[in-house]
């Protein structure tokens, strides 16, 4: 049964989620489009987002990248002007200070907009790819990528080796998610998860806090609710995996904006040292 907390009143309850965490030993986190709602980031699917402009079939798939990459970059530039200057928020700092503590060991995320890493994350795994860099498809040379490629007016970027179109370092529609062994594998030795902003219902990161829970650990959400979640279909370039799981099994659900609950969970399980 899954134990909810909706207030930051329900301390029994918030410190009982504390206690276990703590007591689980190894942890990690997966996070998704909900997360970065909160620093201004909307997800793609909601009014005004992304594919309500772009339709991801499109513009999203590496087969339209490969036949029209000008028409791609619309997208990708579309993106890119959405994610500057955005910041982290709480719920990215208290994964961080989590991790700082040796509370928390790696951060699995579905979105490519590096605010994990802006808060002070250091083991991050991106399974969706990034966009601070540009990739090339012809040789494999990457780049950071710079404001100007986003603006309207540039030049589509080439690759200084082989002059091949350079594309943002992100996974497209059609292509393979990346690093998934290596999530899997953290997954794996885990004793708890931190579930956040994602419902964690897509093949394949749908899988990874089932590796959790087979071996006995402990699922604490942190999402909107547990049948609204943000995040839901819309975290961000995932290839269109058609498998989908079952709802979350989570042992605590904190329903509410996970910038307001991060941050009270991180310093109950914080306090206690």
């Amino acid at each position: 049964m899954t134990i909810i907390i909706e207030s930051a009143q329900d301390a029994e309850q918030i410190a009982a989620a504390a206690t276990a965490f703590r007591q689980a030993g190894r942890a990690a986190a997966l996070t998704g489009a909900g997360i970065s709602v909160e620093s201004g980031i909307p997800d793609f699917r909601s009014e005004g987002g992304l594919w309500t402009i772009f339709a991801p079939e499109e513009y999203a798939t590496i087969d339209v990248f490969l036949s029209d990459p000008a028409k791609a970059w619309r997208l990708y530039r579309a993106l890119g002007q959405t994610l500057l200057g955005k910041k982290p928020n709480p719920a990215h700092t208290a994964l961080a200070q989590l991790e700082s503590a040796s509370r928390l060991e790696t951060v699995v995320t579905q979105n490519v907009d590096g605010l994990h890493q802006a808060a002070g994350s250091r083991h991050v795994i991106e399974v969706h790819g990034d966009h601070q860099h540009l990739h090339c498809l012809g040789c494999g040379w990457r780049e950071p990528a710079t404001p100007e490629h986003v603006q309207e007016d540039a030049d589509l970027p080439r690759c200084s080796r082989c002059k091949f179109v350079l594309k943002p370092n992100v996974v497209l529609f059609g292509e393979a998610v990346r690093n998934m062994d290596e999530a899997a594998e953290v997954m794996s030795h885990c004793d708890a998860v931190l579930v956040v902003g994602t419902s964690a219902q897509v093949y394949p990161a749908a899988g990874l806090p089932a590796l959790v829970k087979q071996r006995g650990g402990l699922i604490l959400e942190f999402n909107i609710d547990s049948t609204d979640r943000p995040g839901n279909a819309a975290d961000g370039f995932r290839p269109g995996w058609p498998w989908a799981a079952d709802s979350l099994d989570s042992d605590y659900l904190f329903a509410g904006p996970a910038g307001k609950f991060l941050p009270i969970f991180a310093d109950a399980v914080l306090g206690f040292e």
